[in-house]
């Protein structure tokens, strides 16, 4: 029998109608939609007794104060809070995965010490600081520190620790604030930390600073842009940002000015001189006035490519406005120049609007102030464990310098002629594989810490890092760990725990502990006084001389959604990375078409980027928002440790960074890095 056309049709819409009404295909898919929700791996909402908890982030530079909202008394979300001066109620992107960091996978979990065949086997805490005292009772060699924490009482007792063997040898971590210390204790005879009022200023003026995205506590500067520019109305302050890359205070600025990286001494230089034509002056700038008046618009141009127009519009604006202000900071916030800290703060003196906030007094015996630890240089202290100046026992403490510092210090293989290498830290990072212990920090979250004025800062701020939650793994706080060793070597730093010591440093702001501990931050409006700081014309002339336009130069940038090179890339935050930041783990190097022209490139061509420390293989991206003869790369890519997450994806923008020391100062210095450019 046939089958014709029409017998075909009558198949078809039978067997349609047939599959609609029989219940199979609608059952199976309900069972489907069952199991899938029962899966255990589906997060649920949490039933329970909701709480917030007020503390503060010391995993985000920018120091966040938020509120931790637990359900039952787990931690399920931080939001900002609006009673806190470094937040006003906002987050940042890294300060707001930071609860999802308490489960890292990349978290170290128990003390663990290297083996012979270099593997990792857990021990105790007992066994760890019997390990740890052994090494230290024997060592002839000294003892250093790097520390991570910028602004934690936590220096006071590493860096006690350390002076009872006799070693002053303990630095931070390169970043913003140490040009700035170097600059205005080291060079200008002042003592204290500069501050920033963008609350109240009418007119900004950052420098190479990213001061709405990584530069000093972020949540705060964007509350000060924010009030200013209400929206709906008129905004009532002007924000211009000179930079080679339109970072994200670039596209919130009211003009963005291209400027070489490397260039900020040559631009404060040109507005100093435009504003003492027009009649500014303070003390203690006489000298500086000549060297200025070199700075002509045209010479500003050669140096740094900022047109001679723009700088002039630049200069008035300052000078008109009533409450100006000039922030100076380098290209991914690492390696800058004194010298340009300098100019930047005579700029703010010109204009009459410099202060500065005193450094928190030390309580622990035998400690170093903050302005003694930033003058210490991390990245020559490393580069010297190959010259033979390696300690016998180097402490790092929610560092990863193995990782961050520049590529010519080639910090792995110096860390190698250190006898014995301890590494406090939450999660595995480079340092903490190539130490001989690794002692497992509390997570933010699970301890008590401080945040003592942060860098940046207008006002004088103490504020309580509170815990939230036990420790999910075998750590320990180190504070308390250090205190009870150090007590049992026989060398007393006047503390038994380190809550006591926070109690101390309370007491010593003026804070009342009582307040803090319910989340109150401590405000004082004191100052420090800035009598008789003047600025070395010599020096400063020394240092602004030797800039010079590369035919590739490098600009790092810095975004916290990308993470630290402490805590890695948040898992949530992957999703915040665009295609065009990173894909298939290839990183992104941004240039205009000019620049990608003149190379011969187009979007997507794969390259390998090198400089004198190192190379890298990249992919290009063309965005306009670049100067010419400019390749922008982000930082915290790249890294070899961590989770799945973080490890393998990128490159490490660090390793092409070359060291050189800044005439006229002696710093060490990274910026305006030349680098060369072909197709891989």
């Amino acid at each position: 029998m046939g089958i014709d056309r029409r017998d075909a049709i009558k198949f078809i819409v039978g067997g349609a109608v047939g599959t609609t009404l029989t219940p199979i295909p609608w059952k199976l898919t309900d069972d489907i939609s069952i199991w899938t929700q029962n899966w255990s791996w589906i997060p649920r909402n949490m039933p329970g007794k909701n709480d917030y908890k007020p503390t503060v982030s010391k995993l985000c530079p920018s120091n966040v104060g938020m509120l931790v909202r637990t359900v039952n008394g787990r931690p399920v979300r931080p939001v900002g809070n609006p009673d806190s001066p470094l937040s006003g109620g906002k987050i940042s992107s890294l300060a707001a995965a930071e609860g999802e960091l308490l489960y890292s996978p990349a978290r170290v979990r128990r003390p663990l010490r290297k083996s012979a065949d270099g593997t990792y086997v857990a021990v105790s805490w007992n066994e760890a600081e019997a390990i740890l005292s052994e090494k230290l009772g024997n060592a002839t060699g000294g003892v250093g520190v790097i520390s991570g924490d910028m602004n934690g009482t936590m220096n006071e007792v590493l860096s006690a620790f350390a002076a009872g063997f006799g070693s002053e040898n303990c630095c931070f971590m390169p970043d913003s604030a140490q040009p700035e210390a170097q600059a205005y204790n080291g060079q200008m005879g002042g003592d204290g930390q500069p501050a920033y009022d963008f609350d109240n200023a009418d007119y900004v003026l950052a420098i190479g600073a990213d001061v709405l995205e990584s530069w000093g506590p972020v949540i705060a500067n964007r509350r000060g842009f924010a009030g200013k520019r209400p929206h709906g109305e008129d905004p009532a302050s002007t924000w211009v940002y000179a930079g080679a890359f339109q970072t994200n205070t670039a596209a919130g600025a009211d003009k963005w000015v291209p400027m070489r990286p490397g260039a900020q001494a040559a631009l404060a230089l040109g507005i100093a001189n435009l504003l003492i034509k027009q009649g500014a002056s303070a003390p203690g700038l006489s000298g500086f006035a000549s060297l200025a008046a070199q700075y002509t618009p045209e010479k500003v141009a050669e140096v740094a490519g900022v047109k001679p127009d723009a700088l002039q519009e630049i200069a008035k604006g300052l000078a008109s406005a009533k409450k100006p202000l000039v922030v100076v900071g380098a290209e991914g916030n690492e390696g800058g120049s004194p010298a340009a800290a300098a100019a930047g703060i005579a700029c703010n003196m010109l204009l009459g609007n410099f202060r500065a906030l005193p450094y928190p007094k030390t309580v622990v015996k035998g400690a170093m102030g903050r302005g003694d630890m930033l003058a210490k240089d991390a990245a020559g202290y490393v580069a010297g464990f190959l010259g033979g100046d390696a300690p016998e026992v180097l402490i790092t403490y929610q560092a990863n310098p193995v990782y961050a510092l520049p590529g010519s210090v080639n910090a792995k293989e110096a860390f190698n002629g250190v006898s014995f290498k301890v590494c406090f830290s939450t999660y595995l990072t480079e340092t903490a594989l190539v130490s001989d212990l690794i002692l497992p920090v509390p997570h933010s979250f699970e301890m008590i810490d401080d945040v003592a004025s942060p860098f940046g800062c207008s006002k004088v701020l103490y504020a309580l890092a509170m815990p939230v939650i036990p420790t999910l793994v075998e750590a320990k706080h180190p504070g308390d760990f250090l205190l009870g060793l150090s007590a049992k070597l026989g060398k007393d730093l006047g503390f038994d725990s380190y809550l006591k010591v926070l109690q101390a440093k309370a007491k010593a702001m003026g804070a009342n502990w009582g307040d803090l501990t319910k989340g109150a931050t401590y405000v004082s409006d004191s100052t420090a006084s800035a009598y008789g700081i003047s600025v070395d014309p010599d020096a400063l002339a020394k240092a602004a001389a030797v800039v010079e336009a590369a035919d590739l130069t490098l600009c790092p940038v810095m975004k916290l959604n990308y993470g630290t090179a402490a805590c890695g890339i948040p898992p949530f935050n992957l999703k915040t990375i665009r295609d065009d930041e990173l894909a298939s783990d290839y990183l992104f190097v941004h240039m205009n078409s000019n620049t990608a022209k003149s190379k011969g490139l187009g979007q997507d061509d794969v390259v390998t980027l090198a400089s004198d420390a190192g190379s890298v293989t990249v992919k290009v991206n063309i965005f306009e928002g670049v100067m010419d003869g400019v390749v922008a790369m982000p930082k915290n890519f790249g890294h070899t440790a961590f989770d799945e997450y973080t490890r393998g994806k990128g490159e490490n923008v660090s390793a092409l960074f070359t060291v050189s020391s800044e005439p006229g100062t002696g710093a060490a210095v990274w910026t305006g890095q030349a680098v060369d450019l072909k197709r891989a």
